[in-house]
């Protein structure tokens, strides 16, 4: 038996009112902060799928996004650095499509099941850019989403699959464009997305002997809010009873992610025995047709994909929204060089950059960041070993606001943090609420965006009030 051992999701901190677009518009979508894009959300949904367990036996990691920041050099590897994935895995991009992530899914299968890896991971992300007054702009909304696949402690098997190949001129993006384009909606919704990914579950159930009556809960892309209650009932489904809320009006859709996050949404009320219907959209179809086990109670992160909508901050106008995408050019507030990043340099100091390694000196216990060959208390020379840092938690000793140096992060926090157990940083809080920010209060680590320059985006780990309790 082959299936999903591990789930998680992440959705941004901040929502945009669909209405600060335009008075016709109703519902929130889900947005990134300025410091993030789909490789910082990504790996935010990576880790909260992981434990030290989990991460040993992860051989191979598939990553989907249609909307990387690099057009050459594999996030995958990045992503699994960060997370702190072994050396020794498979890392694959699966790129240019919303149908990426059932993609990934089923490449993760077929690696598990062909012995190539005892678990592969896959994550989706996106964070698609829509031009300014488009009919994509209120839709689109930004998110991750994170599976294990395995053959042991197997909570949703994998049954079966029906996949469908369709080239037509929907949705594209140009080499050189920044937004995505699309042809007019009646003909990509009715002529591609109702017709494909309907031939997709008709075909699934054909293949499987399944009748629509059979589908505990069925899990299906939309691209509107609307079209995806037609297509239920076009191939025998009830959309009162058997569609999952496509949680259009609270995050919008997210592309690549999307199918998974309403999938990881779903398992809050599965039952074992029951049937999941999963599918997706993009140049094709693919359906998958998963049943839970006697092992989803055991499943963690059950209930993330509610908390984590419930846990949102607003974004405080439009105009700010504009800003974070790159859609408003802006004076910054104090001029300042353009930084310049060594790759050499980056090589070397990277263990405490990336997946965020400090050190715990093996004579006296003592832990310290960033990795140095000295301990700075005991001075024991080159007896230290490496602790991961990213998942532990931090309490804010010092700080200071800074009101002129950032043209985004207004004000910008400069604080000292002390890790549990040992530890201790200079960084800078985000996904913040200034009022709220005390000396003494608990924080936990996040991957950011630090700067880009020439086409190198420089990432950090920065400090954020803890968001779900």
């Amino acid at each position: 038996m082959i299936g999903i051992t591990s789930i998680g999701a992440y959705v941004p901190t901040w929502r945009l009112d669909k209405g600060a677009i335009a008075r016709q518009f109703r519902g929130e979508k889900a947005v990134a902060n300025f410091d993030e894009d789909a490789i910082t959300m990504a790996v935010a949904a990576g880790m909260s799928a992981l434990d030290d367990a989990i991460r040993k036996e992860i051989g191979a990691l598939y990553f989907a996004c249609a909307s990387s920041p690099y057009r050459e050099k594999t996030a995958a590897t990045l992503i699994g650095y960060a997370i702190d994935l072994p050396r020794e895995i498979r890392a694959v991009d699966i790129a240019h499509s919303t149908r990426g992530g059932t993609a990934a899914i089923l490449a993760a299968m077929d690696s598990v099941k062909a012995g190539s890896a005892k678990k592969a991971m896959v994550i989706a992300s996106d964070m698609r850019r829509a031009k300014p007054n488009s009919n994509h702009e209120p839709n689109f909304g930004d998110g991750a989403a994170s599976l294990v696949i395995g053959d042991t402690d197997v909570a949703v098997s994998i049954l079966d699959s029906y996949s469908v190949s369709n080239e037509m001129m929907d949705m594209w993006k140009g080499e050189s464009e920044d937004y995505v384009r699309s042809w007019e909606t009646r003909f990509y919704i009715s002529m591609g997305y109702m017709n494909t990914v309907g031939e997709a579950i008709r075909g699934l159930m054909k293949k499987t002997g399944l009748k629509p009556q059979d589908i505990a809960k069925a899990v299906i892309y939309s691209p509107d809010g609307r079209s995806v209650a037609g297509l239920a009932q076009s191939v025998g489904l009830n959309p009162k009873t058997q569609l999952q809320d496509d949680l259009f009006m609270q995050m919008g859709n997210t592309g690549t992610p999307y199918c998974l996050q309403l999938l990881a949404a779903a398992m809050e009320n599965v039952k074992p025995g029951d049937n999941i219907l999963l599918a997706s959209y993009g140049n094709g179809a693919d359906a998958i047709l998963l049943q839970a086990t006697d092992n989803i109670a055991k499943l963690r992160n059950k209930d993330l994909m509610r908390r984590l909508l419930e846990s949102k901050k607003q974004v405080p106008d439009y105009v700010t929204y504009l800003r974070w995408r790159g859609h408003l050019d802006s004076a910054p507030q104090h001029v300042r060089p353009t930084p310049i990043v060594s790759a050499a340099d980056l090589w070397r100091v990277q263990e405490g950059v990336t997946p965020f390694h400090g050190q715990k000196c093996t004579e006296c216990g003592h832990i310290e960041w960033p990795p140095q060959r000295v301990c700075t208390k005991c001075q024991a020379l080159d007896k230290s070993e490496p602790v991961r840092l990213s998942d532990k938690r931090a309490r804010l000793f010092t700080h200071s606001k800074d009101m002129i140096t950032d043209q985004f992060d207004i004000p910008m926090i400069y604080s000292v943090i002390n890790f549990e157990g040992g530890g201790r940083m200079i960084t800078t809080i985000t996904d913040k609420d200034v009022k709220e920010i005390h000396n003494g209060m608990d924080l936990e680590m996040t991957y950011r965006r630090k700067f880009c320059t020439e086409g190198h985006t420089m990432y950090m780990w920065k400090a954020m009030p803890i968001r779900l309790k």
